[in-house]
């Protein structure tokens, strides 16, 4: 049943940096966009993630639960050592989600709206390089797990960890595949004349997002980051990571011919490979502290209570999940045959 259990988190932090990952893109190409576009986009994004945006954040609170439930050890040292990172994700996500409804239906359209389209652009790219910098740090060998408070100051202990270069360009990396995730969706669902648009901004996301993960390798190998090490060493990351590298010229052949179906499936195996590779590079010790690494497996909680949480998890999946794709196929957001 604890494999059950993995196979839940792993799945649920799948679809929320694929469909999350897309609605926070959206508003980051809403905000490195010209005046004109920002219009047209605002118009894009509401039409298309107006409907589903709340179901996303459903994820996030799976994992949550799951850990807190399943891996109180593990979730623990992230609560405690990652608070201000998880705070202000907390905090972008609801600015957001309030501009979001306030600029669509405030009944006095004033210049309040100039304030709700900037909440929301801004906490569109802020959110997830919060939620990046908090991955990164979880990876990056800077958390000191202490009862000794007295010994360490307030900076040593909760700042460091995660306000630090290699923090920093693993958050700039996950924006960037937001905005790339987002980029590729719209092409699907603009017309015509807009769908230029969306394919010059997917071509300069692809570019961005291969940079910026070569910066962090780079930056990692350099500082001797032990996950990047890891990373490297690990023949299946690495197979992984050329397998995603090998879609990048079909994808761009995709973007550049404004395909549906084949620059979102590229676009969705990309993003799981990076994201396979990355767990498997480090599994089963998904923390890094700076004295050890910490197996998520070796903070698990009792038999009893992983039984419970796995039927529950099963349960839960044969409700949630026919209801979610039911709930994009209303409103064509799945759309498999059409190109």
């Amino acid at each position: 049943m604890l494999y059950v259990v993995l196979f839940f988190l792993v799945f649920s932090l799948l679809l929320y940096v694929v469909l999350a990952g897309a609605d926070f893109g959206a508003g980051i190409v809403e905000l490195f966009s010209s005046e004109k576009n920002q219009q047209i986009t605002k118009k894009t994004v509401y039409r298309v993630m107006g409907p589903v945006w709340e179901a996303n954040h459903i994820w996030i609170i799976i994992i949550m639960v799951i850990l807190w439930v399943g891996f109180p050890g593990f979730y623990n040292i992230l609560v405690l050592y990652l608070h201000i990172p998880l705070t202000l994700v907390l905090l972008g996500i609801t600015l957001r989600g309030v501009a979001f409804v306030f600029r669509h239906y405030d009944a006095y359209k004033d210049k309040s709206q100039i304030l709700y389209d900037w909440m929301f652009r801004i906490s569109s790219l802020v959110t997830p390089i919060f939620l990046g910098m908090t991955f990164g740090a979880m990876i990056s060998g800077n958390i000191t797990v202490t009862d000794n408070y007295e010994t360490l100051s307030f900076y040593d202990l909760f700042i460091a960890p995660w306000c630090n270069g290699f923090s920093f360009f693993v958050g700039l990396f996950f924006a960037a595949l937001c905005a790339f995730l987002a980029s590729v969706l719209l092409i699907g669902e603009a017309n015509e004349v807009e769908r230029a648009i969306y394919v010059k901004k997917s071509r300069i996301a692809t570019i961005t997002v291969i940079i910026l993960g070569f910066v962090v390798l780079s930056y990692g190998y350099i500082n001797e980051t032990t996950f990047v090490i890891h990373f490297i060493k690990n023949p299946y990351a690495i197979t992984l990571a050329a397998l995603s590298a090998l879609l990048i010229l079909p994808l761009l052949r995709s973007i550049r011919r404004a395909r549906k179906v084949t620059t979102r499936t590229f676009t969705g195996l990309q993003v799981v490979l990076i994201l396979i590779a990355a767990l498997i590079a480090q599994y089963p010790n998904l923390i890094i502290t700076s004295e050890s690494e910490i197996s998520i497996l070796e903070t698990v909680a009792t038999d009893s209570v992983i039984k419970v949480l796995g039927i529950t998890l099963i349960i839960g999946g044969l409700v949630i999940l026919p209801g979610l794709f039911h709930l994009l196929k209303s409103f064509k957001m799945i759309k498999i045959f059409e190109q």
